[in-house]
């Protein structure tokens, strides 16, 4: 009962913001995070883009890598410098100029990660229990080349109706209201990927969605996704097989764009069911406490997860639309029988041209919020119990996590168009949630260029 309530103020809320803020202003989202694409290193390359993009094809190719020391504390104190890297390219192909079909398109996205290098298990939280959180949010699926998504999509009702279908990835409709500017992955973009049932940005499952504009500023998005785990595995990084599923995804999102005092704010709210089925963290298989045998364990037929939140220019630095101070606010809630992140909060501070030398440069900072799952606490807390073990520095033991709070701060700088480098500071209080493991720092940066 008391997560309906929860639901329902939240709805409430969400509503609230959508109705009294409608206007026919131009939203421009740069200060909140939504940049045009910089002037490439690589320019016009002899008049080769032209020529692509004269064919209706535009694409984005960028090069990103993200370096991550554990300062002090952690779980592990020996030194270590953590690096990954990736190649994305994401693409479109203007069918309209060729078919007729409003705003028909291909869509695509693939992406090479390298350097499997992973600081915050290898240093700064315990392996024993499941991460919260990256050092490196880029961090994923191993040193693999993945197709992210491969879509078909067009317009209808004078292009009020969009649809999109094919093997997608939920980054290209939904929870899209703040930028993935940090390099700690929970203050990178929203919530939704907290649900632990799809994936962020590099891995595809087959679905088909759809988003209304109710008004100018009002879009409703729904959609029908695979829920697929293997998804992840490297065999299916270019599969287009749909073997491994368990079930269907479907979300439910509202989000408004308006402009609130004379600045563009982006809020959202929304809901994501899945069918699948669900291994209770907790309950065995007659309804008590904890299964020892993993196939003793109570199954769920289904679960759900909800997601919110808002990114909102505040100020205006001296008249110019393109720099000023925003802040954003996110939150997910989980069904903690079946996840083992109960909830999430993070804020963001972002002030974009604060030097008037530096007007494209960004300052950063943002903290987040970590509630584990109690049915996954007091499965920890049942395994100990029966193997009798109580002593945390035995490897036997199992850890039982409860909150944690992470931290960070970083400058962008952009010396060239092209190019971004971000150094930043990250702190980390009860690492994974384990308050045995010492707070940690992690030294980082980040950089970005744009081929």
């Amino acid at each position: 009962m008391a997560y309906k309530k929860i639901h329902y103020k939240l709805y409430a809320l969400a509503l609230l913001t959508v109705s009294p803020f409608t206007t026919a202003q131009d939203w421009n989202g740069t200060v909140l995070g939504f940049e045009a694409p910089p002037a490439p290193v690589l320019g016009d390359m002899l008049g080769i883009r032209k020529i692509l993009n004269d064919n209706g094809f535009t694409y984005n190719l960028g090069y990103l890598n993200e370096i991550a020391w554990n300062g002090g504390g952690g779980y592990n104190h020996d030194s270590h410098v953590a690096y990954i890297d990736q190649f994305a390219l994401t693409f479109n192909q203007d069918l309209e100029r060729w078919t007729g079909i409003p705003d028909a398109r291909i869509e695509g996205n693939i992406v090479n990660r390298n350097h499997d290098d992973n600081l915050t298990t290898k240093r700064v939280q315990d392996p024993r229990v499941p991460f919260n959180d990256l050092t490196q949010e880029s961090w994923g699926g191993g040193s693999i080349t993945r197709l992210g998504w491969l879509t078909f999509a067009r317009s209808f009702d004078d292009r009020r109706l969009t649809w999109r279908v094919g093997m997608m990835n939920k980054v290209q409709t939904f929870d899209q209201i703040i930028p993935c500017d940090s390099q700690l992955l929970s203050q990178c973009g929203g919530k939704s990927a907290y649900s632990l049932t799809w994936s962020n940005w590099n891995m595809h499952t087959w679905g088909t969605t759809l988003e209304y504009k109710i008004t100018p500023t009002v879009t409703l998005k729904g959609g029908v996704m695979e829920q697929n785990p293997d998804a992840t595995s490297r065999s299916h990084a270019w599969s287009w097989s749909t073997k491994g599923s368990k079930g269907v995804l479907l979300p439910l999102e509202i989000e408004t764009r308006p402009i609130i005092n004379g600045l563009p704010g982006i809020y959202n709210f929304g809901v994501l069911y899945t069918n699948a089925p669900q291994t209770d963290l907790y309950r065995g298989k007659s309804g008590g406490a904890g299964a020892t045998d993993p196939n003793g364990y109570t199954k769920h037929s289904d679960t759900w997860f909800m997601y919110t939140g808002f990114n909102q220019q505040l100020t205006q630095h001296e008249g110019d639309p393109n720099r000023g101070l925003s802040t954003s606010l996110s939150f997910s809630l989980a069904d903690q029988s079946t996840n083992v992140i109960h909830s999430v909060l993070a804020s963001t501070f972002r002030y974009r041209g604060l030097f008037d030398a530096r007007p494209n440069d960004t300052i950063g900072i943002g903290a987040t919020w970590f509630n584990a799952s109690n049915e996954f606490a007091h499965n920890q807390r049942y395994m100990n119990s029966i193997s009798g073990i109580s002593d945390y520095n035995n490897l036997g033991y199992r850890p039982v996590p409860g909150h944690s709070m992470n931290a960070e701060i970083y400058y962008r700088f952009r010396p060239v168009s092209w190019i971004e480098l971000q150094p930043g500071i990250q702190y980390w209080h009860n690492p994974g949630g384990v308050s045995e493991t010492q707070d940690a720092w992690v030294t980082e940066l980040k950089t970005v260029v744009t081929f």
